[in-house]
């Protein structure tokens, strides 16, 4: 089962992937964590990477399809089940991630939306960035990432509404009971 975690910078992506790898064994790309240990690396796609992050912008489609489809290849296990935190984030990548998922016989089961007010996203991101040192959790830079967000990529909602893939989840309240709300829509999904 391939299942796409979808939200707002700080709406729990990535903590709530952590919960469903736990849970379901499932492999786990995070295109964040795959750029960020790039740039650490400071290796070229790093370099390239870090000119757009830092200035709150989204990586070319092309290079993330480049970088998904390596990831993909590299890592077998993944043909058992993957949960896809970041990504896609445009129609373009969506497209071309049922195109990746066909090469391999897979498709997008489900995608989780997890769906946070505004002022809730800019208090998370802010509090993160105090204990997680990341370059982009400043408030110039978070406001650039969600008005991204709100400007480009939340039209996946509706794409994958119209696929009958979408399951909006509350993404607010204790960390558990969030988690337990997407593990049901899960089983609904994976019952079909």
């Amino acid at each position: 089962m391939n299942i796409v975690i979808f939200g707002a910078p700080g709406s729990g992506k990535g903590t709530q992937s952590a919960l469903l790898i736990e849970e379901y064994g499932y492999y786990h790309i995070s295109t964040g964590d795959v750029l960020r240990a790039q740039i650490a690396q400071g290796t070229e796609l790093g370099k390239i990477a870090d000119s757009y992050i830092s200035k709150g912008q989204l990586i070319p489609d092309e290079l993330m399809i480049d970088i998904l489809d390596e990831v993909l290849a590299e890592h077998p296990e993944s043909a058992k089940g993957v949960i896809f935190d970041g990504f896609p984030r445009t129609i373009h990548q969506a497209e071309t991630l049922d195109a990746l998922l066909a090469k391999r016989n897979g498709k997008v089961d489900v995608v989780v939306g997890l769906e946070v007010e505004e002022e809730e996203l800019i208090e998370r991101l802010i509090n993160r960035g105090k204990t997680s040192g990341r370059s982009d959790d400043n408030l110039d830079t978070i406001k650039k990432r969600l008005d991204v967000y709100n400007n480009q990529t939340n039209v996946l909602r509706d794409h994958y509404k119209s696929q009958g893939k979408y399951e909006a989840v509350h993404g607010m309240g204790s960390i558990e009971g969030i988690f337990e709300n997407i593990k049901t829509l899960i089983e609904k999904h994976r019952s079909r």
